[in-house]
C-alpha cells in the first residue's frame, strides 16, 4: 500500500502514517507500506511523460519512504486469546512470540533488513493460507518497521468509551505513535 497526501506526508512521525494507513486500509495477511515522501508522487506523473528517467531517479532517491510491514489475520477472536503465533530470525537470535486478540505488537526492522516470518493462525483466523493454516512469508523492514496488528479484521472498536479509550492509549503505546516526556 503507498499513501500519499498531505497528512500522511507531513505526519511529525512516520509511524503515525503508518498507523493511519493501517486503520484506514485495514490491510490483512502480510502487507507492506509506504508513503510518498512529500505528496510529490502527482507531479512526477507529470514530469514522467516528458523526462521518463529523472522522474525514475526522483521517486527512488526521494519520493517513496519504506514504512515497514503490518501482519493482521483476518477474523474475528474474543479479547486476550491468542490470534497468532509467530517467529523469525533477527541477528542470529529467533524471536518467538504470540500476538493476542486485541493487541499491537511492534518490532523495529531498519530499511534493508529482511527477514522469513512463519506464521501459525489460531482456528478461524487467516494470515494468507486460509482459515488456521500456517503461512511463511518474507518482510522488509522500513523507517518504522514490523507491526503485528491483532485487532481482527474487520477492525471494530470497543463500544465503551473507557474500553474504547483505553486501548486506543495502549495501542497509541505500541506504535510509539507520541512522545512521552
Amino acid at each position: 500500500i503507498v499513501g500519499s497526501g498531505g497528512v500522511l506526508s507531513h505526519a511529525p512521525r512516520r509511524s503515525q502514517s503508518m498507523a493511519m494507513m493501517i486503520d484506514a486500509f485495514q490491510p490483512e495477511g502480510i502487507t507492506h507500506l509506504s508513503v510518498d515522501s512529500i505528496f510529490m508522487m502527482p507531479h512526477l506523473g507529470v514530469l514522467s511523460a516528458v523526462h521518463p528517467r529523472a522522474a525514475t531517479e526522483v521517486f527512488d532517491r526521494d519520493c517513496m519512504v519504506y514504512l515497514g510491514a503490518c501482519v493482521a489475520p483476518r477474523g474475528r477472536a474474543k479479547e486476550g486469546s491468542t490470534v497468532l503465533e509467530y517467529e523469525f530470525d533477527r541477528g542470529g537470535q529467533t524471536v518467538r512470540e504470540k500476538l493476542l486478540a486485541g493487541e499491537i505488537k511492534f518490532h523495529p526492522f531498519g530499511l534493508g533488513e529482511t527477514a522469513e516470518l512463519r506464521l501459525t493462525p489460531a482456528r478461524g483466523m487467516d494470515v494468507g493460507a486460509g482459515p488456521g493454516r500456517p503461512f511463511n512469508g518474507k518482510i522488509r523492514g522500513g523507517v518504522v518497521g514490523l507491526v503485528l496488528d491483532g485487532r481482527g479484521r474487520p477492525l471494530v472498536l470497543p463500544e465503551d468509551e473507557a474500553v474504547r479509550k483505553k486501548k486506543i492509549v495502549e495501542w497509541n503505546r505500541a506504535m510509539d505513535l507520541y512522545p512521552t516526556y
